[in-house]
């Protein structure tokens, strides 16, 4: 007699169910961009999602309450020059959100509470760095404002945007980056690379810690650091089939799980629930949705079930913890994107008879608040992340949805100004910085300037600017004399315009009178004109003193032909 043994877990009944069309998001215009990205961003506060935009690029933000078909002329986030190709909310701020463009900037903006009222194009500050454009965002899971940002250029930056300074730069990349992800503390990184290698980094100095073949196949590769440390990557083999792997960060090259799923052209991204240890495996292009459980037991990647649609999706964004129901044992909820518009809600629900809190579906999960700052991160302090407790439903510990930006100088500041390049302005003045109209960055301080590059400001505390190694007097002289040389010019111009008008009338009067030659000594007959009649007219007549007198009169203000203008009331130099 045989036994089928079925593995014991809690999350085996897992099952997914959709929203009625009328709880869910109508009528978004979805990007059409060919980057390989999930075009969708969701906190607890709003849901982004990267939509088409003439003219630039642009995404929407609609709060969870905005439900239904949304109007066409909805206000947008739109300040980019170019297609927007990822976004995402910031972990410790849920106003706050980062997008990466193809005009290779990157752009940090602050959505009010309540969503927007009208489109919203000013940024909180602008990251300029690449030279190519910028496909992937991605911010620190524990330290505050630190962000990534990785480009076509190969280049991986990591920021401070509480100041608006580089960092870290990492170019150990020989090809294109498809995907980065932070380890549960942010002292280790991970990447996927063109060249078919996966990477684990140091990302305080770019130092390749790992590297490994990921997958064999040709097309874009994903990888993800799992919370207790082990990496999970999704990939092709080279028949083109999806396959995904578990790996040891100490041994990539040796996967402890390769399996092969199926025969399709769209890129699996991996999203990874670190509370329950559940992935979720959507396709860009596929209709299911697809659950695996971790477990430390053979084969350690457990396939669970998988949500079916009847359409393809062409977005999808993952709702943190903090923002799934409690009271209905939600463990993850998913805003799926169809290519006709429809953003549908799908809950992942575990069935369960009892209403109360089960603290066994939610052990403490990821808080809003950051463990350390930027500068004691990027001086070599590691923390884990703030957890939190979900009993009694989430309550927001920010204390402030604001972010503040003080500029100080980066590298960009220290680089030489090309020839016929825009000029960088330092200000050392009080208030809030920001950044000049032409992506420049502008140094703003308190007293003595702290950064490079920049001007100091007198003990007085009056106001101080340089601007290219110009003071501001000598810049004040310069522009007094420019605005003379252009009144000079100014009047020329308009004595000349005069002149022309006055010849112009001139030229008229004499056409109409039927004189076609000007000379000094006097004018030309006019012209003779034929006549029908039987008996021919003289060619010409003389003509009568007042005629004599009105055509010298004309000459006189012409001009006798040789530069002479008697009645000119300009100067002979100015004509």
């Amino acid at each position: 007699m045989s036994f089928r043994v079925v593995r014991s877990s809690k999350f085996r009944h897992v099952f997914g169910q959709a929203l009625k069309r009328e709880q869910c998001y109508d009528n978004i215009r979805v990007s059409k961009s060919s980057w390989d990205s999930t075009f969708c961003a969701v906190n607890p506060k709003f849901l982004a999602i990267i939509v088409e935009s003439a003219g630039g690029g642009a995404f929407i933000v609609l709060p969870h309450n905005k439900v239904g078909r949304i109007a066409a002329d909805h206000a947008l986030v739109g300040g980019h020059k170019g297609p927007v190709l990822d976004i995402a909310w910031c972990p410790h701020n849920d106003n706050v959100i980062a997008s990466g463009s193809e005009d290779c900037v990157v752009k940090v903006w602050q959505i009010p509470d309540g969503g927007l009222s009208r489109t919203l194009t000013e940024p909180v500050v602008d990251l300029v760095y690449h030279q190519r454009r910028v496909g992937l965002v991605l911010w620190h899971p524990s330290a505050l404002n630190v962000l990534l940002t990785a480009g076509s250029d190969n280049l991986i930056v990591v920021w401070n945007v509480g100041t608006g300074e580089v960092l870290v730069r990492i170019d150990c990349h020989p090809d294109t980056i498809y995907s980065a992800c932070w380890n549960w503390d942010g002292s280790q990184l991970v990447t996927t690379c063109k060249d078919k290698k996966i990477r684990i980094l140091n990302p305080r100095n770019g130092e390749v810690l790992n590297e490994a073949l990921a997958h064999e196949g040709s097309k874009a590769t994903r990888a993800i650091f799992l919370r207790h440390g082990l990496i999970f990557t999704t990939g092709f083999n080279r028949s083109s089939e999806r396959q995904y792997s578990l790996r040891a960060p100490d041994a990539l090259g040796d996967p402890i799980v390769m399996v092969d799923l199926d025969t399709s052209n769209g890129v699996m991204f991996p999203l990874y629930d670190p509370d329950t240890n559940l992935i979720y495996l959507c396709g860009k292009g596929d209709s299911v949705i697809r659950y695996f459980e971790v477990t430390p037991e053979h084969p350690y990647v457990h396939y669970i079930s998988q949500f079916q649609t009847p359409d393809s999706q062409r977005a999808i964004g993952m709702m943190p913890k903090r923002g799934c129901d409690v009271s209905t044992c939600e463990v993850a909820r998913f805003y799926r994107l169809n290519n006709g518009g429809l953003c549908q809600v799908i809950s992942m629900t575990v069935p369960r008879k009892s209403e109360l809190f089960q603290e066994d579906l939610y052990p403490d999960t990821l808080a809003d608040e950051a463990s350390i700052s930027a500068e004691d991160w990027i001086s070599g302090a590691d923390a884990d992340p703030q957890l939190i407790s979900l009993k009694g439903g989430y309550v927001s510990q920010a204390q402030s949805t604001t972010l503040t930006v003080t500029k100080k100088s980066n590298v960009l500041d220290k680089m030489a100004p090309k020839s016929g390049g825009p000029k960088t302005l330092s200000a050392s003045t009080g208030g809030s910085a920001g950044a000049s109209a032409n992506g420049s960055p502008v140094t703003v301080n308190n007293g003595t300037s702290g950064g490079g590059g920049g001007s100091t400001s007198p003990a007085n505390g009056t106001q101080q600017i340089t601007i290219g190694g110009v003071s501001e007097q000598q810049f004040g002289e310069l522009r007094t004399k420019f605005e003379e040389e252009f009144r000079k010019l100014k009047a020329i111009i308009v004595k000349h315009e005069n002149r022309i008008r006055s010849l112009e009338a001139t030229v008229k009067a004499m056409t109409d009178r039927g004189l076609t030659e000007v000379d000094g000594a006097g004018l030309a007959a006019p012209a003779a004109t034929t006549d029908t009649s039987s008996s021919p007219a003289p060619s010409s007549l003389p003509p009568t003193s007042d005629e004599t007198t009105a055509q010298q009169q004309q000459v006189a203000a012409a001009g006798d032909g040789g530069g002479n203008y008697r009645n000119s009331t300009l100067e002979p130099d100015e004509v």
